[in-house]
């Protein structure tokens, strides 16, 4: 039980990073590298009491340097998609990194919260990460301190607390882009894992990955998990459907149910081989639901050679688009408010 630091690796700048691994009193693991806020490892036991690392990754720092699929990582300060690279609070335009054909996908590619070194201070059984992001810094106003708490408590729970505030009016919508493998990331896909989302609606796309501004109903379309018991996500994984054909599989943002601020139940994944369960809780309106529809790694962590499917990500967020999207949930903070929102995956063994 505890925190123990370990080296993980010396950036390219000559800087020394580190991997702080928490162990409850399950003999259960988080492991967070302060380069990106990246949860390296997390090690829950299956039904048979064997560990099972159930997370994608690498075993040190460097492939992270160069990774896009943001393995783990903290991603902001404008999490997913952005129209044109561009938006605007009231009569001022602001331009972010074409990178993403002529959009923007995470701020910067080499400058965004995925890539920074974050200060870190351990304590009980939580990591804070903290980071300074100056003024027009990527294109993106504001001068922010950012701080990322990540908690592994005795009831194996990982909860990550984000807190920002900022000097002037801005746009903020982070979030963690963990891939989960519930069998291990050594497992060949996830498509038999079985996904409840609590979500009537969604935002349909267009190609690219831009929401058309619209909110649709779920029912009738592959974008319907509202079954309690969960569905398979292979079950109606077909490219007819144009949302999945776009993205080669499922990349949708989910339009949670009872958003009012407060942290509630919004998802469910359950792993009938591991029998691993985990909750997600989150006090915010959307969730984005993606399979790894390009992730492909000759070798990733213990030389496991990844491929698409491997792993699927529950990212809790406000909407793409939303710095351009005004009847989305609005995601602007500014000098009289603060950036504060909490997400928890919970892990249990079911029958």
């Amino acid at each position: 039980m505890g925190i123990t630091v370990e080296d993980f690796g010396t950036l390219a700048t000559g800087e020394m990073t580190h991997l702080y691994t928490i162990t409850n009193k399950n003999g259960n693991q988080v492991a967070i590298t302060d380069f990106g806020g990246i949860i390296v490892k997390l090690i829950i036991k299956d039904k048979d009491g064997n560990p099972k690392d159930v997370v994608l990754g690498f075993d040190k720092v460097k492939p992270y340097t160069k990774d896009v699929n943001c393995y783990g990582a903290i991603v902001g300060p404008i999490a997913n998609r952005t129209a044109g690279a561009a938006f605007a609070i009231g009569d001022k335009k602001y331009k972010l990194e074409v990178n993403d054909g002529v959009n923007n996908l995470h701020t910067s590619a080499k400058e965004g919260f995925q890539k920074r070194l974050w200060k870190a201070k351990k304590g009980k059984d939580s990591v804070m990460l903290t980071l300074l992001k100056k003024d027009k810094e990527m294109g993106h106003p504001g001068k922010m301190r950012v701080s990322v708490t990540y908690t592994f408590t005795d009831k194996d729970e990982l909860i990550i607390s984000y807190e920002s505030d900022t000097d002037k009016e801005t746009v903020i919508n982070m979030t963690n882009h963990t891939y989960f493998a519930l069998n291990g990331h050594d497992d060949t896909n996830i498509l038999h894992e079985r996904l409840w989302i609590n979500a009537d609606n969604y935002t349909p796309i267009h190609k690219g990955g831009i929401p058309t501004g619209k909110i649709a109903k779920v029912k009738g379309t592959p974008m319907d998990f509202t079954n309690k018991e969960g569905r398979e996500v292979c079950e109606k994984f077909t490219f007819n459907n144009k949302m999945i054909e776009y993205c080669n599989g499922y990349d949708i943002n989910m339009v949670l149910n009872n958003y009012n601020g407060k942290n509630r139940l919004v998802a469910t994944l359950w792993d009938d081989v591991s029998h691993i369960k985990m909750d997600t809780y989150t006090d915010l309106p959307g969730i984005q639901f993606y399979t790894g529809n390009w992730v492909g790694e000759k070798a990733a962590k213990g030389k496991v050679p990844y491929g698409p499917r491997q792993g699927l990500c529950l990212e809790t967020q406000f909407y793409p688009n939303v710095a351009n999207e005004k009847n989305f949930p609005q995601a602007v903070y500014g000098p009289e408010k603060a950036y504060k929102t909490t997400t928890t995956y919970a892990f249990s063994i079911f029958k």
